[in-house]
């Protein structure tokens, strides 16, 4: 399922290329198909922590690394490429590997928990370790420990980052995010309008807004950490799922977000969603994902997109982007939201309107006959995101009640 594959065939000739996704698995040279988190380095370089080891990829080889390398356990919960060393989370603490030697870092060294959850090096080179008791800080020599005793909600953090002040942003499971500026842990939950307390991950974008990965849908606070909007349905799920839970999130150079959705109650459905130009595009396995329950996300230097599933890893390249030209000179809706009635301002040429639903299926058409304005009632529509053609011209439009 992709969303808006035949809409986009008929509202928009693309000049540029189809994505491309391409898919490794173990006979490729991936140590395991269980994958459980990807980094991304310079050159091209890819790093995957699986349940049974790591794999690097060069573009062209493969190279693994296991306990018999010195790797403290084989199950890598979190990894990191950084300067030329291998970062790698375990359970039973974590492994660096300098491209010479193995070096094993457990709570008997000062690191607050073994259980390591994420990686992030901040912009003074400080690497953070999210684990399942806080979030501890190492210098190459020494460990910083915040837990709950220093502010923290319990249960530990799942993801690290830092916007564009130089705050830190925690990602806990339970509780909600929490800002760390340096003096003191401020928590962002449902209080303040997330959709959940539940974070599993937080992208900053180049404007400094948070998009904050909840197991409800994304939520976003902008520059001032003030909540400006939800995203509920990023993936669309076959009825009657609605809800979204978020495994990771990521946004690359030109700011389209990424987000991993996996969903496994009901029914076991999940992929890989697109915000660009206002709407969500969502990609499976029919697009040639490696499967549905996607782990982590990684965009690499030239913006294409790493996907670690259970059952392989995907690599999605080529994407085009911009594909809606928004309200422009000859063509406006307004307001948009709205209750289901319009107004339009259209050139003077006579062409049919038409209006589409997010699965394609045309709801609506009218010729317009020479008119600039005219009123359009669509109050007989669902609430929801559809897309308005008009002539070559596209639009979408928001129905609210």
């Amino acid at each position: 399922m992709k969303l808006l594959t035949s809409l986009l065939a008929l509202l928009v000739s693309l000049s540029m290329n189809a994505q491309s996704f391409t898919t490794y698995l173990e006979e490729d040279g991936l140590v395991s198909n269980s994958v459980n988190c990807v980094s991304t380095g310079e050159a091209g370089n890819v790093y995957f922590g699986t349940q049974f080891g790591i794999s690097h990829f060069d573009g062209t080889n493969w190279t693994s690394y296991t306990e018999d390398d010195g790797l403290v356990d084989n199950n890598v919960t979190a990894i990191l490429i950084s300067d030329g060393v291998i970062w790698a989370g375990t359970d039973f603490g974590f492994s660096t590997f300098d491209g010479t030697t193995w070096t094993t870092y457990t709570t008997d060294d000062g690191l607050e928990d073994n259980r390591i959850k994420d990686f992030y090096v901040d912009s003074d080179g400080l690497v953070w370790i999210g684990n399942n008791d806080g979030v501890s800080t190492f210098d190459g020599t020494d460990f910083i420990n915040f837990t709950t005793a220093d502010g923290l909600p319990a249960f530990g953090v799942s993801h690290v980052t830092q916007d564009l002040d130089g705050n830190m942003w925690l990602s806990n499971g339970i509780f909600g995010a929490i800002m760390y500026d340096g003096t003191q842990f401020t928590t962002f939950n449902e209080d303040n309008d997330l959709l959940s307390n539940s974070i599993r991950a937080i992208a900053v974008s180049a404007s400094n807004k948070k998009w904050i990965a909840t197991a409800e849908g994304i939520s976003v606070l902008g520059d001032d950490n003030t909540h400006e909007e939800d995203h509920e349905i990023i993936f669309v799920l076959p009825p009657p799922d609605e809800l979204n839970p978020l495994e990771d999130v990521a946004i690359d150079s030109e700011g389209h977000v990424w987000a991993g959705v996996y969903v496994d109650y009901l029914v076991t459905v999940g992929g890989i969603s697109l915000y660009d130009s206002g709407i969500w595009v969502d990609y499976d396995e029919d697009d040639g994902l490696a499967g549905p329950n996607v782990r982590a996300i990684s965009i690499d230097d030239n913006d294409g997109v790493w996907v670690a599933t259970s059952t392989g890893v995907t690599y999605i390249s080529d994407v085009p982007f911009s594909i809606y030209e928004q309200d422009n000179q000859t063509f406006k809706t307004h307001p948009n939201p709205s209750n289901g009635l319009m107004n339009i301002v259209l050139d003077n040429s006579s062409e049919t309107l038409e209006i589409y639903s997010l699965t394609s299926e045309l709801v609506c058409a009218e010729t317009i006959k020479g008119k600039s304005n005219h009123s359009l009632n669509l109050s007989f529509l669902s609430e929801g995101i559809y897309i308005m053609k008009y002539g070559s011209q596209t639009s979408r439009i928001s129905i609210q009640f």
